[in-house]
């Protein structure tokens, strides 16, 4: 399920990519396949890097010296990489998690070559509203959201940087509901009859791609997207 466009993000032979809060590797593999890249994971779960590491050999090719792939346990706060390393950066549903965000945002732009592209997810805000009324305990889990952007507030932060803003669009629409459902019946969701019915209608689109519900997501991401998902270009000093 990936969230970043690389339609928007394009990547070029030799690039250094760095996906910050990585998880369990959806977009720095996907970026290490798409292209001859050298991409990097960051993240501070070990387990959800091991994860990746076990996800990543489906598609290593060791014998392509144009390509490399990386992981690393580290604070978001504190990246150890140096200034400008990075040709492009994503962040993708990190934000949300991290208390000192704007930290975390300072460091993105250390580390992303003048030039460079960042692009950035966080959940939009009403589908996230909803959530939110629907359960506490959705965001008070250990690691959970801790606010819900203004996305308009959060471009303003990011081009407060030096970082331009260039595109935006909205993803992962037939989640939504999903995430609704849980959040309504978050005591029995496990067991509940409807969550468990929609997870496997997102697991059919997941693995299928059928027309039907490609098309219906793209039409409906504009209205109900989970993820506002926006991208930025680091100025040429």
């Amino acid at each position: 399920m990936q969230t970043v466009d690389f339609r928007h993000l394009p990547l070029h032979a030799g690039d250094c990519v760095l996906d910050l809060g990585c998880g369990e590797g959806r977009h720095v593999i996907s970026a290490y396949v798409h292209a001859n890249v050298h991409s990097f994971g960051v993240d501070l779960s070990v387990d959800d890097l091991c994860t990746t590491r076990d996800k990543y050999q489906d598609f290593a090719e060791p014998d392509n010296a144009a390509k490399s792939f990386g992981l690393s346990s580290a604070n978001a706060l504190a990246l150890p990489f140096a200034d400008n390393t990075f040709d492009k950066v994503i962040c993708s549903e990190v934000l949300e998690h991290i208390p000192d965000y704007t930290a975390a945002l300072l460091e993105i732009e250390r580390v992303l070559k003048p030039g460079g592209l960042f692009c950035a997810s966080v959940p939009r805000r009403w589908p996230e509203q909803i959530c939110w009324s629907f359960s506490t305990a959705y965001h008070e889990v250990p690691g959970g959201h801790l606010r819900i952007f203004r996305s308009r507030e959060l471009r303003a932060q990011i081009e407060a940087l030096g970082l331009s803003y260039y595109y935006r669009h909205w993803a992962h629409a037939l989640h939504a509901p999903f995430w609704w459902l849980q959040c309504l019946f978050w005591d029995s969701k496990d067991s509940n009859w409807l969550v468990r019915q929609y997870h496997r209608l997102l697991v059919w689109d997941l693995m299928e791609q059928p027309w039907l519900t490609r098309t219906a997501e793209r039409l409906l991401n504009p209205l109900m997207g989970k993820s506002v998902v926006m991208y930025f270009r680091k100025g040429v000093s």
